[in-house]
């Protein structure tokens, strides 16, 4: 029996007194460069078999990593333990997270009696596969750790007021790993210089002082520093100052990240949404959209496994509502733009991502491909379980959207509301686009080149649509559609917890297998 345990960390450690928390302090927003989540794993195993004669085993762990074609490449190895049936490895198993991809992983635990790094000579004594997202996302044997944040202590910089003695700067944050590698007392040290374009700034004055000192702002009482200018002050036996600078405030807030929120129980639910417009063209026909090839594929079931291939490892019952729109559907071949693709409107789920496939695969030729071109019902149909759910007030559902269509939407006005109604939820919308359509309306709605506002003028709250054009992808890998299009999702899932001020749910016991 093999329990693993696994601790998240992004960077550099921090005390545990500081893990993943930042300062926010009087000034303009600054943000810490983005790098990479990284996941320990500690391993221990129990009732390990015996395979040395006159001893017990001596048990190493190696993780393996699936590179493409059925090759593995071992990422990292525990160190060995002698005689030893039941081991708790010290030796952390390091492996860069990724969201957007599966990663599929190989624990496997030799019998190590050689000085050999090859462990072709050694006994083999069994092993688990799975995948980093099940992990990460507790729905095999995880117990979640502290994500820990934070990157070395450096310079910062504070916004340029022009032309005023008396600044009032706006908040900003920062890391405090960056603002004092975790100290409290540490010295930091303070300078307000008159700004040039060219670079060349004249210094003010300077001061230093603690996190300690700044944590005394606040409630209306703040923290006053004299500026010195130390070649002033060398000069001028009358030199006091240049100028008093004012702490308002400053607070320590816990900043939460993506494999915090998984980590702590929260599920990501997954639905689908198909095009099922006449412009598809007759599934019978080879040009069809929706013709499925000789080797089982066509673009939207390509897309569909793409997604929820990622998707499904933070979803614990694999259980996914999937949806068809603008066909005629029997019996009374009305045109629908909200039906289920299992026919069951009372049971829209499908078992797994195969379950969606099947389902996709046997109504095609039950249905009419009609038209016109809707998504806001089904966007708010997705919507009103988002909002059921936060009425809980609890980090704990956050939904994935995921709409495959092939032309121009019809109903755009309504869909433009629908996302702003959606951007207050826990939800994200993905869009992907088949065929050659003009999807000028589709990157209108991405609002990556401004924000989404409803017709009325109603700003989004978040940016939660990705849309991409399936044909950018149709000479690249399968999982280079799934890494583009879920590459957003973290932000907006943290962006949405932050806004409601909502914690990581409480983290689960570790399980074994």
């Amino acid at each position: 029996m093999v329990v693993l345990y696994v601790r998240g960390c992004c960077g550099e450690s921090l005390p545990c007194s500081t893990r993943g928390a930042s300062v926010l302090c009087a000034s303009t927003c600054a943000q810490m460069a983005g790098c990479v989540s990284r996941v320990e794993l500690a391993v221990s195993c129990q009732s390990l078999l015996d395979r040395d004669l006159g001893s017990r085993s001596d048990p190493l762990c190696v993780l393996l990593q699936e590179v493409g074609g059925g090759q593995w490449a071992e990422l990292d190895r525990t160190e060995r333990i002698k005689n030893c049936q039941n081991p708790e490895f010290c030796k952390k198993l390091i492996v860069d997270y990724y969201f957007e991809k599966v990663q599929k992983l190989k624990f496997g635990v030799y019998d190590i009696d050689n000085k050999s790094f090859d462990l072709n000579d050694d006994d083999y004594l069994g092993g688990i596969e799975c995948t980093l997202g099940q992990v990460v996302s507790s729905s095999l044997f995880t117990r979640p750790l502290e994500l820990k944040q934070g990157k070395p202590a450096g310079k910062g910089t504070i916004t340029v007021i022009k032309n005023n003695l008396n600044p009032c700067w706006r908040k900003f944050s920062v890391p405090l790993q960056t603002f004092c590698g975790g100290d409290f007392n540490k010295p930091i040290k303070v300078q307000c210089s008159d700004h040039d374009s060219d670079g060349s700034h004249d210094l003010i004055g300077a001061f230093e002082t603690t996190l300690a000192q700044l944590q005394q702002a606040g409630d209306g009482s703040p923290v006053e520093f004299e500026c010195i200018h130390p070649e002033k002050k060398q000069k001028k036996k009358s030199y006091k100052n240049s100028g008093i600078l004012r702490v308002k405030s400053c607070k320590i807030e816990t900043e939460y990240s993506f494999l915090d929120y998984v980590m702590g129980g929260c599920q990501i639910n997954f639905t689908v949404g198909v095009d099922f417009t006449g412009s598809n063209g007759d599934p019978k026909s080879p040009d069809s959209l929706h013709y499925i090839s000789p080797d089982g594929v066509n673009e939207y079931l390509i897309a569909i496994w793409s997604v929820g291939s990622v998707v499904q490892d933070y979803d614990t019952d694999k259980l996914f509502p999937a949806f068809g729109f603008g066909a005629q559907v029997p019996p009374s071949w009305q045109v629908s733009h909200e039906f289920a693709l299992n026919f069951n409107p009372s049971n829209p789920y499908c078992q797994g991502i195969q379950g969606i496939v099947d389902a996709y695969r046997h109504i095609l030729p039950q249905i009419r491909l009609y038209g016109p071109t809707n998504f806001s019902p089904i966007i708010n149909h997705v919507a009103r379980f988002a909002a059921h759910s936060a009425q809980q007030g609890t980090a704990s559902q956050y939904f994935i959207l995921l709409i495959i269509t092939d032309g121009e939407i019809t109903d755009l006005d309504q869909t433009r509301q629908a996302i702003v109604d959606a951007s207050k939820l826990p939800m994200s919308i993905i869009i992907v686009g088949v065929g050659a359509a003009d999807f000028r309306a589709m990157e209108f709605l991405d609002g990556d080149s401004g924000v989404l506002k409803s017709l009325s003028g109603e700003p989004a709250a978040r940016d939660i649509v990705q849309f991409v054009p399936f044909r950018q992808f149709q000479s690249a890998p399968r999982e280079a559609l799934s890494q583009v299009v879920l590459a957003e999702v973290p932000k907006q899932l943290v962006s949405y917890y932050k806004w409601r001020g909502w914690p990581p749910g409480r983290l689960p016991e570790a399980k074994s297998v």
